[in-house]
């Protein structure tokens, strides 16, 4: 049975995951390598985990963290669906079982905004896993006068955590940001899309989707 130790020692997947990332680079994007795809990877299985989903659907939403944005290495446009045709071929060379490829490329098919549906569990947990990693870190641009919008948005989230409450009831999402770097209205404007995606994922999975700025409940 296909484990997430495989996905992530599979020398094949790490080499499209990093040049994937150096296209990212050259467009001037912020960072989508091992960092982002393992923070992604741990928190859609933490989503999972909290909820008492069983232990595979946990295994299988790590799986898909970790491969989420590989298609990139095609295309930064559509590259969900680019993505998701990569991975079953990967997942399909690899024995995985049906079952869990269909699961797996269903997700990362949809994890993006532009198209993405939170169709099943696994699904919702990567979209809440994906879009939750704002920080300051993934801006590589090292002049701050150059920033752009994206740049000014990461920068400014000097802390981000995505938590479910004792009672499973919501998930939250609380950043403290830095308006110095960029404002709360910056950050709805590139991510008000990403955010309702957020709710519709958190509905998914009977919860209560909560953005929190700064103390400030905006959502």
């Amino acid at each position: 049975m296909l484990s997430f130790e495989e996905i992530k020692n599979n020398h094949a997947i790490r080499t499209y995951i990093q040049k994937a990332d150096e296209s990212l680079i050259a467009l001037g994007f912020t960072e989508h390598s091992f960092a982002h795809v393992t923070q992604v990877s741990e928190m859609a299985g933490y989503i999972l985990s909290a909820l008492d989903y069983p232990k595979r659907d946990v295994e299988l939403a790590r799986i898909a963290g970790y491969l989420h944005d590989i298609g990139n290495l095609v295309n930064r446009a559509e590259h969900s669906q680019s993505g998701a045709v990569m991975v079953f071929r990967i997942l399909n060379d690899m024995n995985a079982e049906p079952e869990d490829i269909a699961t797996i490329v269903t997700a990362i098919g949809n994890h993006d905004e532009g198209t993405g549906v939170p169709v099943n569990p696994v699904a919702a947990a990567l979209i809440l896993a994906d879009k939750s990693d704002v920080r300051r870190s993934r801006v590589r641009n090292p002049d701050n006068l150059q920033f752009d919008i994206h740049d000014r948005v990461n920068y400014s989230v000097k802390k981000s955590i995505l938590k479910i409450n004792e009672d499973r009831t919501i998930i939250k999402l609380k950043l403290t940001v830095d308006t110095h770097y960029g404002s709360v209205m910056d950050y709805f404007e590139i991510f008000l899309q990403r955010m309702i995606l957020c709710r519709k994922a958190a509905e998914i999975l009977n919860l209560q989707f909560k953005l929190i700025i700064n103390e400030q409940q905006l959502i």
